[in-house]
């Protein structure tokens, strides 16, 4: 069937603010042409990111009034640590407040100054806490996951043989350990295939290299891979997921994404010493090790969130409505990273506007004209995201992340209706200039001017 039908009903409704055009260039100029300064109210249809934003379900709300909160050994964790046990088989499970916290500790212990992380395509925060330890991000991404129109089914996969040059090249004692992120949201959430995690797998072994996952978007990498990979369509997404867990040796998620919650994040290990390490540090700067920073009303939505996370009807709406967004903007004329991903859609601002130089941040232009017009906020992935003063990234993205269950199949509409109005428009949008550039993260924070042309 063509129409796509959410699997729930509604039982709670959160009135959205409609906005002038006026009120919009208003608030625009005031947070400096960056849309992460702009209030929640001002914002008609927020698709600045899949992180944190989704609706929880009714379970998830029951399920937090049994919350324990007691500071240590509370019956909440160990709800969680069971549930997260049984999903993906590692014997050592360590909560945390949110992802970057997950990461943070993670390369605190393994990273430092000669040391060297290959991933597929390290997102913002992961790269960042790379750095901030003194070692080297080093994207690996196969070559099909450079070009937006080519389609590829795992445009996410990791180079096998990129991943052996390197390790030749610096060699195997300067890397920590390899990560690959699923789904590859730097790339256009583009999944990786159990083929190409069993390879990374066996070169890992080959050199005595650790080998982990990002595993945010866990159960969208595993549908996709029931859908696409040859041989994995008559099984269960729940047995997708433990062989890809199974293949790591430690995993860091982010709760908000498949953990269908607000605040959350997870560290898993199954070397006993690195957990020991890892709670230590935990426990200075996050928590006790049974709550890690979380309440324990946030323990128990995890616990339920990561249970719905993989029902398949769940995951086919999923799937299908960032797909059917992805179709539209083709239809219009719009180049996106196809085929489409998981949680978001990938406009190619670059090919969009021709006119505005990397320098002058194509992708940022569009996110403003997407605001300007029709009260959509989005987010650029280009050369403020990942940009330096010697480096420009080879693409120039800007992401439309759609929260779970959080819009319906006539918010969707809407933006495709606003892109096709401004599609006509592109040739009228101004380029930026940065006149505040933070030296870590700067997409958060960086200030711009537009460009007038006279």
């Amino acid at each position: 069937m063509k129409t796509i039908i959410e699997p729930f009903r509604i039982k709670v409704v959160e009135p959205i603010r409609m906005t002038t055009r006026e009120e919009r260039e208003e608030v625009l100029r005031a947070a400096r042409f960056n849309v992460f300064a702009i209030r929640a109210r001002d914002v008609l249809i927020d698709l600045l990111t899949d992180s944190g934003t989704g609706a929880m379900s009714s379970l998830q709300w029951a399920a937090m009034m049994q919350g324990d909160e007691s500071y240590a050994g509370a019956e909440s964790f160990y709800r969680f640590e069971k549930r997260m046990k049984e999903l993906t088989g590692f014997p050592y499970i360590l909560p945390t407040h949110q992802g970057r916290a997950a990461e943070r500790i993670l390369f605190e212990l393994v990273g430092g100054k000669g040391k060297v992380v290959p991933n597929n395509n390290h997102f913002d925060t992961t790269r960042a806490n790379i750095e901030h330890s003194g070692a080297e991000a080093i994207d690996l991404v196969i070559d099909e996951g450079k070009q937006p129109t080519v389609r590829h089914p795992f445009k996410g996969n990791m180079d096998i043989n990129k991943l052996e040059q390197l390790i030749h090249r610096v060699g195997a004692d300067r890397i920590p350990l390899c990560m690959v992120t699923v789904t590859d949201n730097s790339d256009g959430g583009q999944p990786v295939s159990l083929e190409n995690l069993r390879a990374v797998r066996g070169v890992c072994d080959r050199h005595g290299i650790p080998f982990f996952l990002d595993a945010c978007r866990f159960a969208e990498n595993a549908y996709l891979i029931k859908l696409r990979e040859p041989g994995q369509a008559q099984r269960s997404v729940r047995e997708i997921v433990r062989d890809m867990f199974d293949l790591a040796d430690g995993a860091t998620i982010s709760a908000k994404k498949d953990g269908l919650v607000n605040i959350g994040g997870v560290l898993l290990f199954k070397d006993e010493d690195l957990l020991r390490r890892a709670g230590e540090l935990l426990i200075l700067t996050e928590g006790f090790v049974t709550y890690g920073g979380l309440a324990g009303r946030d323990l128990e939505a995890m616990a339920q969130g990561f249970e719905e996370v993989v029902h398949e009807d769940y995951l086919a709406y999923r799937i299908r409505s960032t797909a059917y967004l992805g179709e539209k903007l083709l239809e219009i004329g719009y180049q996106i990273i196809e085929p489409p991903g998981g949680h978001a859609i990938y406009v190619d601002a670059g090919h969009l506007c021709p006119h505005i130089p990397p320098a002058q941040f194509p992708g940022q232009a569009l996110v403003c004209a997407l605001y300007r017009h029709a009260g959509i906020r989005a987010v650029e992935i280009g050369s403020v995201m990942f940009g330096t003063d010697t480096y420009t990234p080879s693409t120039e993205l800007v992401r439309l992340a759609i929260p779970r269950r959080a819009y319906t199949q006539s918010h969707i509409d809407y933006v495709a209706e606003a892109c096709a109005e401004l599609f006509e428009q592109r040739q009228s949008f101004a380029g930026l200039r940065m006149t505040n550039k933070p030296s870590a993260l700067r997409h958060f924070t960086a200030e711009f001017e537009e460009i007038i042309s006279p």
